[in-house]
């Protein structure tokens, strides 16, 4: 009997020992691995906003140079010379640390061309000041005007703007390499964790035969007792009270140790999950909190183009020309928009990694009262990019129907997280139809999403979403909320959408959801959510 439980109970220990080492061997440089690659790609995209902001700078003095030289022939006043004086030096030192970023840039045969044609313009500026100093300004024009002028100017900026293009082609190709890295290094996280399910869970198996043998182990020994204690039950109270004590202690024991277990394996789960949305929550977080100050410095700059068409409306036709092809005026107007989607897009993510935080209980999320359609809304500013036809394809268009809903209380991520599964679904099969439409050479109607919204009763709301799409077949709408079943072609789609959206609307609202589709008619899913959510007991 002894020996039996020796063996019960030494199997799990060293199971479980063998089990966390190996988690350790294959984590521990995992983590170091990610954190490296990660340490790295923070430095080359550290070096390669210092090299642009220097490559920037250098443009803007050399044109502070050029200006000054051509005012001085113009204008015959000294304080331009002495301007041209003055920056002449910044954009020296200016260089030397570009130099000290990127040697590289400044040692090939293109870089020397840049060198010549550099000094020979520095030597006719300086020619033009000591012009003008004679009093021969038309002379000095003619320096800065003239074709040798013009022919150095354009081989030195064109240099300078294709330096500025290596490098940058130069830094992404070492991002793109440290992704590539980082996505193994991800890979093979995965992949370990992968190999260390079957093991757990064979521990858990383990760890379960070792209750159950102990169990009937326990009960044995019990009833040894019991036998023994009907043969001396007339020699001794003192001894029967005694196997009483003994008895009571064996079986808080025992109940203390099953209550261990079980904490420690939820504490287990818990803390892999934490990790997890940690691991999540930190980039996230760097992404969204510069949001911030790139929203401003965008601003800034924009507010200086805006500052300089003021002060120089018509000065360089290159300039003009520049702005006319790039469309400024509409560059302006849609980076706020993209801001803002990024911002939505980070938010979107933040909320996915409180779920995880709420599953794993470091974090206690709670129903509120929702405005549904903002939800809606910004669920359709983060799809707003995929309702853009391509090529050939239509732009779909979104219709809504919005009632006067009051407020829902309801888990606010949960249900965008449901609009969003909805809503790509439409989208994928609007693209799919007109794919088939230009197949068959058949102009397709305009594509488009109804969303329409209203009171049902005073106890819930109804949502409906409905597209004009090719439709579901009846084999395939009984299936819809089943885990990984999808009709969409392989590696498109993982059959978790609907699913997802069933238990978030079913199970944590307790509402209800519906498709009605006909092949060739679209499809339409409506849900039902109560306006206030009962209060469940968990007993």
């Amino acid at each position: 009997m002894y020996q039996k439980l020796y063996k019960i109970k030494s199997l799990p220990s060293q199971l479980v020992t063998t089990t966390v080492l190996l988690t350790l061997l294959l984590f521990i440089p995992q983590v170091y691995l990610n954190w490296q690659a990660y340490d790295n790609f923070n430095k080359i995209n550290k070096n390669e906003f210092e090299l642009q902001k220097l490559s920037d700078e250098i443009i803007y003095l050399d044109e502070v140079l050029t200006m000054s030289a051509f005012m001085n022939a113009s204008t015959g006043d000294i304080k331009w010379e002495k301007r041209y004086r003055q920056f002449e030096p910044q954009l020296d030192m200016v260089i030397k640390k570009s130099m000290q970023l990127a040697p590289q840039n400044y040692e090939n045969e293109d870089a020397k061309k840049i060198d010549i044609a550099n000094q020979k313009l520095v030597a006719m500026e300086y020619k033009s000041f000591d012009l003008v100093k004679k009093n021969q300004r038309e002379a000095a024009q003619s320096v800065l005007f003239s074709r040798e002028y013009a022919i150095q100017k354009k081989i030195y900026a064109d240099g300078v703007l294709q330096r500025k293009h290596n490098i940058f082609l130069e830094t992404q190709h070492k991002i793109s390499e440290y992704r590539q890295k980082m996505f193994w290094a991800i890979f093979q996280s995965i992949m370990g964790l992968a190999m260390l399910i079957p093991a757990w869970l064979l521990v858990l198996h383990l760890l379960q035969e070792y209750l159950k043998d102990k169990k009937i182990a326990q009960a044995a020994l019990e009833e040894t007792n019991y036998m023994l204690e009907r043969q001396v039950v007339a020699r001794t109270k003192k001894l029967k009270q005694k196997n009483i004590q003994l008895q009571q202690t064996l079986q808080e024991l025992q109940h203390t140790q099953i209550q261990l277990i079980q904490t420690e394996k939820m504490s287990s789960l818990g803390q892999l999950v934490a990790g997890v949305a940690h691991e999540i929550n930190n980039p996230v977080n760097f992404i969204y909190a510069n949001l911030t100050y790139l929203r401003e410095y965008t601003q800034q700059l924009l507010s200086l183009i805006k500052l300089y068409q003021q002060e120089y409306p018509n000065h360089n036709e290159k300039i003009n020309l520049l702005i006319k092809q790039i469309d400024l005026e509409f560059m302006t107007d849609d980076l706020s928009k993209i801001l803002s989607s990024m911002n939505v897009g980070a938010e979107r993510i933040c909320e996915i990694v409180l779920t995880l935080r709420n599953f794993s209980r470091l974090d206690e999320a709670e129903m509120k009262p929702v405005d549904i359609h903002e939800g809606i809304n910004s669920t359709l500013l983060i799809l707003q990019n995929q309702l853009k036809g391509e090529k050939a394809e239509q732009d779909i268009t979104i219709i809504k129907e919005y009632g006067n809903l009051p407020l829902v209380e309801c888990y606010a991520g949960g249900l965008n997280q449901v609009f969003m599964n909805i809503l790509t679904n439409a989208i994928d099969a609007l693209h799919q139809r007109q794919i088939e439409s230009c197949k068959t050479a058949v102009q397709p109607a305009d594509s488009c999403i109804i969303i329409h919204t209203e009171v049902k009763n005073k106890e819930s709301v109804i949502i409906s979403i409905k597209d004009n799409a090719l439709g579901i077949v009846e084999q395939a709408k009984s299936k819809l909320f089943d885990p990984f079943f999808t009709t969409k072609p392989v590696g498109k789609g993982t059959g978790l959408g609907l699913s997802i959206s069933y238990q978030i609307i079913v199970d944590k609202h307790h509402g209800k959801i519906n498709c009605i589709s006909e092949p060739g008619k679209g499809a339409e899913f409506i849900i039902e959510i109560p306006i206030k959510q009962m209060r469940y007991s968990n007993s």
